[in-house]
């Protein structure tokens, strides 16, 4: 059963029933109300503010979708990439992409114009459909992007580049019937991204079949029913967002996408659409916490009580983070989830909200999973050593797109190589050590950096941390952190020197950096960006001495 017939059923079954909400903070006219005052000015929004779309709504414009990228020749296998942030329009573009046996193909909103080119290159790319933000850098490598027939923009007609046809415009003519194009479980369904931290991203083929089992793999963590109310802020071109937004296409539920990532719309945005799910990644999690501290938020100025479940992914969470939110949100379930693009994004592993006793690790093998840890020649090593997670279910990935060399790499028969190091407890939970190749080798020794940015972050001080290697003559590598301050605080080295103290010698930063740490979209801390940043000042250092 396609992912695709869920939609074509919940249009059925549920067709006046709001399956999207979209909320754009930015076109709101009255930005000082609060949610109690919204119903006194829905009428001057006009649309703008906040646009929701029904179930029949939705599947027909999949439908016009699919339609329209037939009639420009668009048969089963081509790929065709989606190039926009979040907004109403994504995932109807999205599922009429699917239903005409064509790949989907979301591209990260932060590349620039020689990336965009480079994985629609990578990815074969036969058309591709981007919004307003893009123009300028689509306009830049359009002409060099020889493979690709069609360019569709979703946006203004008034802006509409003169080699694209309007979205809006001419769907509007095209069928609303479903195409009839068979689509089998091992079917070619979509083609993500990596994260590129080793250079340019790789592209992750994935079947129809992984589609599917992370519906079931989401619905079944997080016991998601019609009622629930999912609030949807990181991207959608990434797996993690679009695949937790699944449990609600298995349910029929509403979903509600925030275009905004502020303390206030959250808490503005949960109270006004009655958000009973919200997932979060660490950053939003800390600001919220840090504006509730500040009194910037104030917990009796909105409708929270229907709030009944927080959980953050894609990055390691610190405990420190999740004892300070049950304090303040003790009714709050809590869960944590672990994946990757190559597993079809989150939940081949989970904590589970009933094992809040056991924050800090990432869980156990999730619905439809299997889990392992091995060592450097595929051994399952001994409970408590530090090994590579290897997972195995049907949400791994087929391939690498064109690249068999990368594949052979992680692909050891069905099961899949993370990359991530990991132990597992005595009840059985594996707790993230840190990623394969952020391990950092100082004097021989094994320095895991989120473990030592674990402990930092315990200091009050502290709004966020990275740890990285950075070259050294004597020792090969040595452990630097990057620390940026809550606004408003001071410290100096001396002081964080003073708190390190708490850490094993070994384990101690032996270079402290005061800057902003960057993370991208998806809330991951760009280490390859901060040893360039510092590693080629490190190495200059490091020649001078010798």
């Amino acid at each position: 059963m396609p992912i695709t017939e869920f939609l074509e059923r919940n249009a059925k079954i549920y067709p006046d029933d709001v399956a999207l909400v979209e909320i754009n903070p930015e076109n709101q006219p009255h930005k000082t109300a609060t949610w109690k005052e919204y119903s006194l000015i829905e009428t001057a929004i006009g649309g703008k503010y906040r646009r929701e779309m029904t179930w029949k709504e939705f599947d027909t414009k999949a439908n016009r979708f699919a339609n329209l990228l037939m009639t420009r020749e668009v048969k089963k296998g081509d790929k065709v990439a989606i190039l926009m942030m979040n907004c109403l329009e994504w995932l109807p573009v999205y599922f009429g992409i699917l239903k005409t046996g064509a790949l989907a193909v979301p591209m990260n909103y932060r590349y620039s114009a020689s990336e965009i080119l480079y994985c629609a290159d990578l990815a074969d790319v036969k058309m591709m459909i981007f919004g307003p933000e893009f123009i300028s850098r689509v306009n830049e490598v359009k002409d060099q992007m020889v493979k690709i027939t069609d360019f569709f923009f979703v946006g203004k007609p008034e802006e509409t580049p003169e080699y694209a046809l309007n979205y809006d415009r001419i769907t509007r003519y095209c069928s609303t019937t479903c195409p009839p194009v068979e689509i089998r479980d091992e079917d070619d369904g979509a083609i993500y991204f990596s994260s590129g931290t080793t250079g340019f991203p790789k592209a992750i083929l994935h079947r129809h079949r992984a589609l599917v089992s992370s519906c079931y793999t989401e619905q079944h963590h997080h016991s998601q029913t019609k009622d629930d109310v999912f609030l949807c802020i990181p991207p959608l071109y990434h797996t993690g967002a679009k695949m937790h937004w699944f449990g609600s296409l298995l349910t029929g539920g509403k979903a509600v996408i925030l275009r905004g990532v502020s303390p206030e719309w959250i808490f503005e945005t949960v109270s006004r659409e009655r958000a009973t799910i919200v997932w979060l990644l660490v950053p939003w999690a800390q600001d919220i916490l840090d504006a509730i501290d500040r009194g910037d938020l104030k917990l009796e100025d909105y409708q929270l009580s229907q709030w009944r479940l927080m959980h953050i992914g894609a990055q390691p969470v610190p405990q420190s983070l999740i004892k300070r939110w049950k304090k303040i949100f003790p009714h709050h379930e809590y869960d944590t989830n672990y994946g990757l693009s190559e597993s079809i994004g989150p939940g081949c592993v989970h904590l589970g909200v009933e094992n809040i006793d056991h924050v800090g690790a990432i869980g156990k093998a999730g619905y439809l999973w299997e889990t392992k840890i091995v060592d450097e020649n595929g051994i399952i090593v001994d409970p408590g050593t530090v090994g590579e997670l290897a997972v195995k279910g049907p949400g791994v990935m087929k391939a690498y797109y064109k690249n068999p060399e990368a594949t052979e790499e992680i692909l050891k028969g069905e099961w899949l190589l993370t990359g991530d190091m990991a132990r597992e407890d005595e009840d059985g939970f594996i707790w993230l050590v840190d990623r394969k190749k952020d391990v950092i080798i100082s004097g021989g020794e094994n320095l895991y950096p989120v473990e030592i940015e674990d402990f930092m972050r315990t200091n009050d001080k502290l709004s966020d941390v990275a740890v990285i290697g950075l070259p050294d003559k004597r020792l090969g590598e040595i452990a630097a952190a990057i620390i940026q301050l809550k606004e408003g605080m001071t410290c100096t080295e001396e002081e964080m020197n003073e708190f390190l103290l708490g850490l094993p010698r070994y384990k101690r930063p032996r270079k402290l950096i005061f800057a902003d740490v960057p993370r991208n979209p998806t809330g991951k801390i760009e280490k390859p960006k901060l040893r360039e940043i510092y590693g080629s000042v490190r190495l200059v250092e490091a020649q001078n001495q010798a």
